[in-house]
């Protein structure tokens, strides 16, 4: 059954990193291409917020994830154990938020929403917090956007849970949410890394000449990350390489590396934020980065072999853990040893094999699709047409 043509859908996502935009980019891009009569309307929530809690929930994350990234981590676990949250507490936290939310709570009274998607777990806290107090029936499901869920990602209720790994799903389930309200998609990425490509072409269009390894180091959306050390120890390598730096949205971090005159025999090449990322791991040999939920997902669309730098304690090391157990990923520990490691990699033919047939096998480059085709046959279908009453406290989570 096929959704009203005039179905209002709301994405919302929160520019906590660029991972959450981009996973909300690619549901819009799929949900167009699907259902291209349906009115789409995709916002990040902090550009509705307050400019000091914009300020302290959007960049605060990235200066903790810089500055004092094991804090962040024992926070994350804090957040995540398993006893129940103290309601005063998150009862707290959420009147905050709503306080500094304001041209966001009047987005939802907007117009008459058929549907909410959540990239991003801040939106859904207040949706649910709104819906138990009576204040709203806006249905809405939640994309979480790393391998493994934290428990801030549950909140009820909500409809439908759309979850990167099964055993994200057996978490989710731990936590109270019914198997029948889980669906296991992968996480959203753009169409782009579902496309086949042909790397003799794409070097063409890159401007290399492939006659040498192509070691593609990421710094995230907003260029985060000890880059330089990190590419030092790259130009460090003894055999002939291509390095290539993106520096995301870090035009300083940019301008530094583009003044670096790499040794002899390396060739350098820096770039900003790109729209080519697919071609780009298309064409590299190896790729080195943070292993954020929505990077690593590109790198597995395009089978790139994996070398994971300095994940964040929280997320980014439980998403390591995944690519590791999985045999999709080698991680470096001090930098002090990537010369070393990268070296021995780049030296074994049959391991960069095994990580790409590893990679490959675990990529989902259709998620975007399958979270669009699954919301539309639950607008077609009705099942979130009226959402359910809500009980006044959220349901015990384990």
């Amino acid at each position: 059954m096929e959704p009203s043509p005039a179905a209002r859908i709301l994405i919302l996502s929160a520019s906590v990193g660029g991972g959450h935009l981009r996973a909300a980019e690619a549901v819009e891009l799929a949900l167009r291409e699907l259902a291209p009569g349906c009115a789409i309307e995709n916002r990040d929530v902090l550009s509705l917020a307050s400019k000091a809690f914009r300020r302290l929930y959007g960049k605060g994350y990235l200066d903790f994830a810089n500055r004092a990234p094991h804090l962040l981590g024992f926070v994350y676990d804090v957040l995540d154990r398993p006893s129940p949250k103290d309601p005063a507490a998150a009862a707290l936290r959420v009147a905050l938020e709503k306080q500094n939310l304001k041209p966001f709570l009047k987005l939802l009274q907007a117009k008459p929403w058929d549907l909410v998607i959540n990239t991003h777990f801040l939106p859904a806290e207040i949706i649910a917090s709104l819906r138990r107090r009576g204040k709203t029936s806006l249905p809405q499901v939640t994309v979480v956007t790393d391998f493994m869920a934290h428990r801030l990602w549950v909140q009820e209720p909500c409809e439908h849970y759309f979850l990167a790994t099964s055993e994200c799903a057996a978490y989710v389930r731990a936590l109270g949410v019914s198997a029948e309200r889980i669906a296991v998609t992968g996480i959203p990425i753009h169409p782009a890394f579902g496309r086949p490509v042909r790397r003799g072409p794409c070097l063409q269009a890159l401007g290399c000449q492939g006659e040498r390894p192509i070691v593609l180091l990421l710094s995230g959306g907003f260029g985060v990350g000890p880059v330089e050390s990190i590419l030092a120890s790259v130009l460090a390598i003894a055999r002939p390489i291509e390095a290539v730096v993106v520096c995301g949205r870090n035009a300083r971090l940019e301008r530094r590396l583009a003044a670096l005159a790499p040794p002899s025999p390396h060739r350098l090449r820096v770039l900003g934020y790109t729209s080519e990322l697919d071609r780009w791991l298309a064409v590299a040999d190896l790729v080195i980065s943070k292993p954020g939920g929505l990077t690593a997902s590109e790198i597995l669309a395009r089978g790139t072999p994996f070398a994971i730098v300095n994940p964040i304690p929280g997320q980014e090391s439980r998403n390591a853990d995944y690519l590791l157990e999985n045999g999709a990923a080698v991680k470096i520990g001090p930098i002090a040893t990537l010369t070393w490691k990268i070296e021995r990699l780049l030296a074994d033919p049959p391991r960069l094999s095994r990580l790409k047939r590893q990679a490959k096998r675990l990529a989902r480059p259709e998620a975007a699709f399958e979270v669009a085709r699954r919301v539309l046959a639950l607008l077609g279908t009705g099942r979130v047409a009226n959402a359910p009453a809500a009980p006044e406290e959220p349901p015990a989570r384990g």
